[in-house]
Parts: structure tokens; sequence; C-alpha cells
């Protein structure tokens, strides 16, 4: 059995629970958004479960919001959602052993921050470990970030507080250990480029999706150069 030291679970435990503490307060922004948009706590709340992807999910209720067709609310989500199938590629060698329902819960939760604390582990035993702790803690953030946010309702404006600012910084946190690699710089350099030029010629979210192709830099046998999420993030 394979046993890791202490260090290393303190690393991906510590990364998860801070980005958990911006999933519960992203997830309060998005359930408030989703009951001022019209739907029930309990409506809000099944797509936090079942959906858990947050910029799809955004993106649907603000459609909605907007007036927009549950088919352009849908298609959107899933165009945003597309990215997910490049980590499903990163990650499949975490989740390919398992029964089959464990693997089905896996891929529930295989999304962009899951994705970046595992690929900052390099023992193989310890990714496995890496990625359902955080699956775990970034789920139930995530969740009871909805249902505070639906129980509040439309009292408060998410932007009023800084809410809607609370993913980005997140992503600039994660981002920065991974340029240290070289595989990291040229999947950030091919994002960037792909994304603003792309931009002025596609439409909106198909220029996002391009640019998540990037992860494939990462997936190449010299990539695996060691980082930390923790290192560079504070």
């Amino acid at each position: 059995m394979h046993h890791f030291r202490a260090p290393d679970a303190r690393r991906f435990i510590s990364a998860s629970l801070m980005i958990g503490i911006a999933f519960v307060i992203f997830g309060a922004s998005f359930g408030v958004l989703s009951v001022s948009a019209g739907a029930s706590v309990a409506q809000t709340c099944a797509m936090s479960l079942l959906v858990f992807t947050g910029a799809s999910q955004m993106s649907a209720v603000s459609v909605l919001a907007s007036g927009g067709t549950v088919a352009s609310a849908f298609g959107g989500a899933v165009l945003l959602s597309g990215r997910n199938a490049v980590y499903g590629l990163a990650m499949s060698p975490v989740l390919k052993e398992g029964s089959f329902a464990s693997r089905l819960l896996g891929a529930q939760w295989v999304i962009d921050e899951t994705t970046a604390v595992v690929s900052a582990e390099t023992d193989p035993a310890t990714r496995r470990t890496a990625f359902w702790i955080s699956g775990a803690i970034l789920y139930a953030s995530w969740n009871i970030g909805t249902l505070l946010g639906a129980l509040v309702g439309s009292s408060i404006n998410p932007s009023d507080f800084g809410l809607d600012a609370a993913f980005p910084v997140m992503f600039t946190a994660m981002i920065a250990p991974h340029l240290r690699t070289s595989a990291g710089r040229k999947a950030a350099l091919f994002g960037a480029v792909a994304a603003v030029a792309l931009a002025p010629f596609m439409p909106i979210g198909l220029p996002i999706l391009v640019s998540a192709l990037g992860m494939l830099f990462g997936l190449s046998p010299t990539s695996s150069e060691p980082t930390s999420l923790t290192d560079g993030a504070t």
C-alpha cells in the first residue's frame, strides 16, 4: 500500500480548502442570481448537485434571466462545459482504476479546480487521493454556497459585495504556480493567443473552448515537472 508523506496531504488539502472558500462565495452568488431569475430554492440546489460547473450554470441562468430561450441557455452552457472533455483526458489515468460507479462519480468531479489540484502532484497514488479529497471538498463547498445564496434570494446584489470577482481571483491563484513549468507556460500562451485572436470571428464561448485545448501540452511526457498550488499562490 502506498503511503504519501504528511506534507503531501497538507499541500493539496490546504489548496482545496482555500479554493473551497471561494466556491462557497461564488456558489452563493449563483444561488442569488438563480432565485432572482425565477428559479426556486429546490431547482437552484438541484442544478448545482447535478451539473456542478459554475461557469455553465451562471451562463444558463444569465441567459434565462435576460429573456433567452431554454435552448439558447442550454447551448451556451454545453459550449462552456466542453472544456471539461479536455480535463477528462488529463484525468483519465487518475480515474481508470475502481468500479464503474466510482468512475461515474469521478467524472462528475472533473472540473478546472480538481484538475489543477491533481496536476500539481507527481506521484500517481497521491494524485488519486488528491483528486477524491479535492473533489469532495469542492463539491460540498459549491453546494453549501448555492444553498446559502438561494435562501438569501433576491435581497442582495452579488456585484455590490464583489462576489462576481471571486472566480477570477481564484483562477489567478491557481494558474500562477503552473507558469513555473514549461508545459504550463506553453498552455497559457496558447490559450491567451487563441482566445484573443478568435474572439472577433467566433461566437461567444467558442474561443474559450478552443483555448482550453492548451491543456494538451500537459499530457506530454516532458510535462511532469513538479510544482505546487501553494507556491506563489499567496
